[in-house]
């Protein structure tokens, strides 16, 4: 990732759990190993660069979390034995700063998942739509306001996913997320030429229904 942190900062404890503490093996749910997958890449993050991690490349495909879900996360990953942390002092009145790095058993469980977890359908949870689907409650016209909204985001994630890849690129270890953000960019191209064939759509209904002998449904 962009801006690799010091080697310094690497901790040196060899990924025990603090306190003694027994790891809590439970299931882990997706938001987890998401966390754990940004920390494999042996690096110590806080919080706030897990935040800025998952906003750079989780976020156009799978999560776009908040902070407290990133430290609710590392919470349940501490206790499962698959993080630990430590406290780096900071400059004269700053409070000391968190870090967090992948233990060895956390690296082998997030190796396990990747390789292991089953293929499943993607859910598709696309509010556009939902809202189109609802045409029949929608002003006149609104329905294709909305949908050339949605191609004008579509193009702005297709910048962020380009520019994002082409960051990346001077990261050999990033190798991998690059290929899945140019899949970003290639899905939000998609996006907007879906929106294009619904617009279209859009203007076959509307002939339809003007041409003579139409009937409302139920009539």
């Amino acid at each position: 990732m962009r801006g690799a942190m010091a080697q310094e900062s690497r901790g040196t404890d060899g990924g025990a759990p603090k306190g003694g503490r027994t790891p809590e093996r439970r299931p882990l749910p997706p938001t987890s190993w998401a966390v754990l997958g940004l920390l494999s890449f042996e690096q110590e993050l806080s919080g706030y660069d897990l935040k800025k991690w998952a906003d750079w490349s989780l976020s156009f495909f799978y999560w776009s979390p908040s902070f407290s879900q990133i430290y609710s996360e590392l919470k349940r990953l501490e206790g499962a034995g698959y993080v630990t942390s430590r406290s780096v002092p900071q400059a004269t009145g700053n409070r000391d700063k968190r870090v967090y790095s992948i233990t060895e058993a956390g690296r082998r469980a997030v190796r396990e998942w990747a390789r292991g977890a089953a293929v499943e359908p993607p859910v598709l949870k696309h509010g556009v739509m939902l809202r189109i689907w609802l045409g029949h409650l929608l002003e006149a016209d609104q329905a294709r306001d909305i949908l050339r909204e949605h191609q004008a985001n579509a193009d702005k994630m297709v910048h962020r996913a380009r520019l994002d890849a082409e960051g990346a690129e001077g990261e050999p270890s990033w190798a991998y997320p690059r290929l899945v953000l140019r899949w970003a960019e290639r899905y939000y191209e998609a996006e907007r030429r879906l929106a294009e064939d619904m617009l279209a759509d859009l203007d076959e209904l509307a002939r339809e229904r003007e041409a003579p002998g139409h009937g409302e449904p139920g009539a």
